[in-house]
């Protein structure tokens, strides 16, 4: 996971450079999981050949949805999103990320919350002082913070600064939590078709390949002008290789192993260390603007995720506490991992 955040770190800083001169996101979602899948599925055809789970209705309905989630509606508003932005700033309000898969889960009943339990209660604390954190980001701007490489870019921030107030700011924040929304609603789904088909390089592949369709005929209505496909040996083809093979495909099989180990929340725990980079590389070679209120409400974004996390690992640990009781089994829950999958497994089969 640790390797993921590197690299989806390079995706947020080319993924900004290569929309700043003109690539249309639309083309570029394209591009992007079509790579993913021509790359993916050799690997699939190969080592799954002989576990690969038969295709029902059922879960080619579940894979439909999962490449509307992911390729589709979450890399189009990311996009949108951290171009109408910047790439520090995209990078640090997704850390709502595990506070938004918490809610989801609630809302879909895959969560259960005692108030009087102390990791409940920190699980609803972290995810108020994400949400708070977020808030702060959004309305706080403060002083311009300096770093030793960007004292010659003063008049850059001034500009960037009054950017930041208008409406095209505001509408690339709300592409953002849409983004996260449609994110969080990949993972949960992510996490429910791989009980019946945990074929991770083979759901990798065909999420892609479903996207490539989905988002090519999206494309196709939104982007008239024949030219925005035209790409060259330049940035545009880089970003699209790039982030087909490390954030789509690599990625999607990474968490997919992850998440039946330890669920969905804790694959995004590591997303503090992705905004890290990105702040530092970003304020570099993309010369963006880093202000107080951005580090502050960042920083209690961390807090609170960190706060949610250890709130959702001693789930795992009182369930392990209290495998005896059979009642434990009759409330679904968010996984955590695959232990408490298995369990609950055997007992519908019962």
């Amino acid at each position: 996971m640790v390797f993921l955040q590197f690299g989806f770190a390079g995706l947020f800083l080319i993924s900004v450079a290569s929309l700043r001169q003109g690539m249309s996101h639309y083309v570029l979602v394209v591009y992007r999981n079509a790579v993913a899948a021509v790359v993916m599925a050799p690997f699939a055809l190969w080592f799954e050949r002989k576990t690969r789970a038969k295709m029902t209705l059922s879960l080619f309905c579940k894979v439909l949805a999962l490449a509307l989630l992911e390729p589709v509606l979450d890399q189009n508003f990311f996009y949108m999103g951290a171009n109408s932005t910047s790439a520090s700033f995209s990078s640090a309000l997704t850390n709502i990320l595990p506070a938004v898969t918490f809610v989801n889960a609630i809302l879909l009943r895959m969560e259960r919350i005692n108030i009087r339990e102390r990791r409940s209660q920190a699980k609803i604390a972290g995810t108020l002082i994400t949400v708070g954190g977020a808030l702060l980001m959004i309305l706080f701007s403060g002083p311009v913070v300096s770093f030793p490489w960007t004292k010659h870019s003063a008049g850059h921030a001034i500009a960037d600064s009054a950017s930041h107030s208008s409406g095209r700011w505001l509408m690339g924040i709300f592409m953002i939590l849409l983004s996260c929304f449609c994110w969080s609603a990949f993972f949960i789904l992510q996490s429910h078709t791989l009980r019946s088909y945990p074929s991770e390089l083979s759901l990798t592949t065909l999420i892609c390949g479903m996207g490539v369709m989905q988002s090519g005929a999206v494309a196709l209505v939104m982007e008239r002008d024949m030219k925005a496909w035209t790409i060259g040996f330049d940035m545009r083809l880089f970003t699209a290789v790039y982030s087909g093979i490390m954030c789509s495909g690599i990625a999607y099989y990474v968490q997919g192993i992850v998440i039946q180990e330890r669920g969905p929340v804790f694959v995004t725990a590591f997303s503090p260390l992705c905004m890290i980079i990105v702040t530092v590389l970003g304020s570099f070679i993309l010369s963006e603007v880093i202000t107080l209120g951005r580090i502050i409400g960042a920083m209690v974004i961390v807090v609170g995720v960190y706060a949610l996390i250890w709130g959702k690992s001693n789930d795992h640990v009182n369930q392990v506490e209290r495998d005896d009781d059979f009642e434990k089994h009759k409330a679904f829950e968010l996984p955590f991992t695959a232990t408490s999958i298995t369990k609950e497994s055997n007992l519908d089969r019962i």
